[in-house]
């Protein structure tokens, strides 16, 4: 497939974009408190003991899992109506097309579309115990996080369906999950750095967010003018 290296990088960049975003970038101390049930003294340690380490990176993981699974299962189901409607590639690509600079507009705040995602947040107030609770967190992630990871996520699930391939769209939203689980994994095992990171960054969150709406509605017009395929095939000539 011409376009699946340049998609698969877009999708692990959205994933890091999702990560980003301010509605999950401040709340990752408290996701990382809540899951591993460690307090926030032992996990901002510089130097944290082993056994603060093992336990923070088994329980990421599993959380990691759990977000996985969601998001590849609803993949597979998008590129299969993608793939049902195959004879009709044309339209799907261009209403794609058209959803994805949607999203990218929501992304930007510049112009609130609410309606398209409304409050649809599940809070586990009380984690199932052990590590099974975690991986379950995780696919609550997943499953109710829509106005954080919504729209960025939407765009993916739109290429996904546009291709109309199970396996493709399944190993996109796995790219999509790794971008989004890499830093998650990485801020697990080092709070401390990640607070460090964060008060650099905190001042630019805006920016970013404009700037990641802008390349999504860029996405959305080179995918409903089917440009994407063509910058892929001059990509496959240097190969």
């Amino acid at each position: 497939m011409e376009s699946a290296n340049i998609g698969y990088v877009a999708a692990f960049a959205a994933g890091v974009g999702s990560f980003l975003t301010p509605c999950v970038l401040p709340l990752i101390p408290s996701y990382i408190t809540y899951i591993t049930g460690l307090s926030f003294a032992e996990l901002n340690q510089e130097h944290p003991s082993r056994a603060v380490r093992e336990k923070a990176a088994i329980h990421s993981l599993l959380f990691i899992a759990g977000f996985t699974t969601v998001f590849m299962t609803i993949a597979a189901s998008f590129a299969y109506v993608g793939g049902f409607f195959h004879g009709h590639a044309d339209l799907i690509r261009k209403i794609g097309g058209i959803l994805v600079i949607i999203f990218g507009i929501q992304v930007t705040g510049l112009v609130h579309l609410g309606a398209l995602l409304g409050e649809k947040k599940i809070r586990l107030h009380t984690k199932p115990a052990g590590y099974l609770g975690t991986f379950i967190v995780g696919l609550a992630f997943a499953v109710g996080w829509t106005p954080c990871t919504g729209p960025i996520l939407g765009a993916i699930l739109t290429m996904a369906t546009t291709e109309g391939e199970v396996w493709y769209g399944m190993s996109l939203l796995f790219a999509y999950s790794l971008g989004l689980g890499t830093p998650f994994f990485i801020s697990s095992l080092s709070l401390s750095g990640f607070l460090v990171l964060f008060n650099k960054y905190k001042k630019f969150i805006r920016l970013f967010e404009i700037t990641t709406g802008f390349l999504l509605v860029i996405v959305g017009i080179l995918i409903f003018s089917n440009y994407l395929q063509e910058i892929s095939r001059i990509f496959n000539l240097f190969n």
